[in-house]
């Protein structure tokens, strides 16, 4: 670039303040005038971004927390939307946060300045007709999956395969021996301990489904392993006051060795003999680091029954979505119960230890999805501009 560059960029929580930073950063290798305006966190802010409004003016939570806010959020956006247009931004970047910056890049590039969405929402899932709504909004939608260019391709819009940041921030050496005793280190664990990683979610509703669950499927799990210590990360204070309440008050509890620990979730994955995790991105945090693992989820039943009418998806777990097989168990509300987890559980460790498969699609998958994100990302943003 032989001119200064101007990027408006919204990131909206802090996931994506640190995906907006790693983006800025490699602009900023490419075009080193490159200015940027918007809305982030900390990562952002250090690499330059001059502050439209603080990260937490768009922190919302659960279903009344948008509505509650929902005049603000509107001032928000419509003040961000004149700045964008009245200073001519080169190209507007929405991070996540699809709703907000979906709203947000329709409404620039309307008044002609190109826009990229980061981060796609998962119209692999369900609800595929969001695509055309999205091609109305971003010109390019960078995606972190090599199965979502094609979705766009289909139905009119387009999108860039740039790879997943999980891939390129963990080591290949994290999924090792090795790299399981320096997380034992870090997390003050015996190396001679058999421990199994139970991660049930950060929301609350998350751990009102899945935490006494968990339990209940641990405490099945003391005759089949020697003596095995059960390590549940708590992403926030609340997290861990409700797991701390749970084990005080189930019967199930008092006979566990359980050791809950303050955040370092991928550290207590990379540290597990066997991963016990509810479905969402920690699934693909384990299959990055070749841990064995059975993934669950459970839901109220009638949004259970919405996602299901809704699903175009064959599997749930990531990485069954990304072998296109039923490579890890999949247990889904009714069939999510102690005695299934369990026997999953045993028999998945098991076939770890004699069936070279699944290793081998963890190494594939970490290859393919690390691709250094960000300088795609970046390039992909920069291309808009050149246009």
């Amino acid at each position: 670039m032989d001119r200064k560059v101007r990027i408006g960029i919204v990131a909206g929580e802090a996931s994506g303040d640190i995906l907006g930073g790693r983006l800025m950063a490699a602009i900023t290798e490419r075009a080193p005038d490159a200015e940027f305006t918007g809305v982030g966190g900390e990562t952002m802010l250090a690499q330059g971004l001059k502050g439209l409004a603080p990260l937490d003016d768009l922190a919302i939570n659960g279903f009344k927390d948008p509505l509650l806010r929902l005049p603000s959020l509107v001032r928000l956006l419509r003040r961000l939307c004149r700045h964008f247009v009245s200073h001519r931004m080169d190209a507007v970047v929405g991070v996540d946060f699809n709703v907000f910056n979906l709203m947000m890049e329709r409404r620039v590039r309307k008044h002609g300045i190109p826009t990229a969405h980061y981060v796609s929402p998962s119209v692999y899932f369900w609800r595929q007709g969001r695509v055309k709504r999205i091609a109305k909004a971003a010109d390019v939608v960078l995606a972190l999956f090599p199965f979502e260019p094609p979705l766009y391709d289909e139905r009119g819009g387009r999108a860039v395969f740039v790879g997943h940041p999980l891939a390129d921030d963990i080591d290949d050496a994290d999924g090792t021996e090795e790299g399981r005793k320096r997380a034992r280190k870090t997390l003050g664990l015996a190396d001679d301990r058999f421990v199994v990683a139970l991660l049930p979610g950060s929301r609350a509703s998350e751990i009102d489904f899945l935490g006494g669950l968990f339990l209940d499927t641990a405490s099945l799990l003391l005759d089949d392993f020697d003596e095995p210590l059960f390590v549940l990360p708590t992403p926030t204070r609340r997290v861990y006051d409700r797991m701390t309440d749970t084990l005080a008050t189930r019967q199930v509890g008092r006979g566990l060795d359980v050791k809950l620990i303050h955040g370092h979730s991928r550290t207590v994955i990379a540290a597990a003999d066997l991963v016990l995790v509810k479905s969402g991105t920690a699934t693909l945090e384990t299959l990055l680091l070749r841990r064995p693992m059975v993934v669950a989820y459970r839901l109220g039943r009638l949004t259970a029954w919405t996602v299901r009418r809704l699903q175009k998806s064959a599997y749930v777990a990531l990485p069954n979505i990304l072998a296109g097989r039923a490579l890890v168990p999949e247990l889904l509300q009714e069939d999510a119960e102690p005695a299934r987890l369990a026997k999953a559980l045993v028999e998945q460790y098991e076939r770890s230890q004699t069936d070279d498969d699944y290793l081998r699609c963890c190494a594939h998958w970490h290859e393919a999805l690390r691709q250094g994100g960000a300088g795609k990302a970046a390039e992909a943003v920069l291309s808009l501009v050149d246009r």
